[in-house]
């Protein structure tokens, strides 16, 4: 059942990086405008969709988890803080605390054993 439990957690883990990356490269000059109103510079746009499409890919497939999960976990809690901290909006500060929790679900399966999931880490030994 843990190997189960683990598979589903990456699964829907990786879902929502891999669908946010993949709407941004549809939506490429809708989001780099979006995020140089938000003071980041736009040509950080492409690094931002390899993050989400690389480590949602990774996480998918339990590829170098315990990394794409940190990188993850910190993509998300920088992205909390940049474009989320308007705390007077209740949708923002609903955001805000959803990448809070999925950083902390990401923090959690990065000290999960590799060698006990169906993965290509538990593959490699």
């Amino acid at each position: 059942m843990d190997k189960t439990l683990n598979l589903v957690g990456r699964v829907l883990l990786a879902q929502i990086f891999l669908l946010s990356g993949l709407t941004k490269i549809t939506g490429f000059a809708g989001t780099q405008g979006y995020m140089e109103a938000m003071g980041v510079p736009g040509v950080l746009l492409p690094l931002v969709i390899a993050v989400e499409v690389g480590g949602g890919l990774a996480l998918l497939l339990g590829w170098q988890t315990r990394w794409a999960s940190l990188a993850l976990a910190g993509f998300s809690i920088v992205s909390a803080a940049l474009f989320h901290a308007n705390f007077t909006d209740q949708m923002q500060t609903i955001m805000f605390m959803k990448n809070l929790a999925m950083a902390g679900g990401l923090l959690i399966l990065a000290t999960s054993p590799v060698s006990d999931t169906w993965s290509l880490d538990a593959r490699r030994g």
